[in-house]
């Protein structure tokens, strides 16, 4: 299980590991190295998801990404309320560190087929969805060159691996 901590408050995501392990195991490693501290939200769209993971507040990419890892959107789990994707550009194996939580079920984004591929899911958020839902509902406007940008920065503090309770 990972913990973040957030300017807006905490929340904690299981990962998929049997289901995902590719991408599971990516974002293990990047929370692991403390790469998601200090980056933001950069671009939040209520009615669909909140996207971070690899900006920093003046939305200029962080540095050290590793290299993109392959698309997993094939492994049968669907882009429902509280899951956490991949994002990537229009390269199907594009995803490396930035990863987006769905607010509402986005089926569109599910795996298709080859001429939509779609966006692997690869955990879900455990507790604090009122978190992200309070994310979602901030102001938004363009900065930057980026649209759907929070107003008022939202920091990703820390992202920590902390043994499941059951462990």
């Amino acid at each position: 299980m990972l913990e973040f901590k957030t300017s807006k408050g905490t929340f904690t995501v299981q990962l998929f590991d049997k289901q995902a392990p590719i991408s599971a195991e990516n974002f293990r490693k990047y929370a692991e190295d403390g790469y998601f501290d200090g980056t933001v939200f950069h671009r939040v769209i209520p009615g669909f998801m909140v996207q971070g993971g690899g900006m920093t507040a003046d939305l200029k990419p962080k540095a050290g990404q590793r290299p993109a890892i392959k698309n997993e959107a094939t492994n049968g789990l669907k882009n429902k309320r509280g899951t956490l994707s991949m994002a990537r550009t229009s390269d199907i194996n594009s995803a490396t560190s930035q990863f987006f939580i769905n607010v509402v079920d986005n089926d569109f984004l599910d795996h298709k087929g080859a001429a939509n591929f779609g966006y692997a899911v690869f955990g879900r958020v455990d507790s604090g969805m009122e978190v992200v839902d309070a994310i979602v509902g901030v102001k938004t406007g363009s900065k930057g060159g980026h649209q759907d940008v929070p107003v008022e920065p939202i920091t990703i503090e820390s992202v920590t691996v902390v043994p499941d309770k059951e462990a």
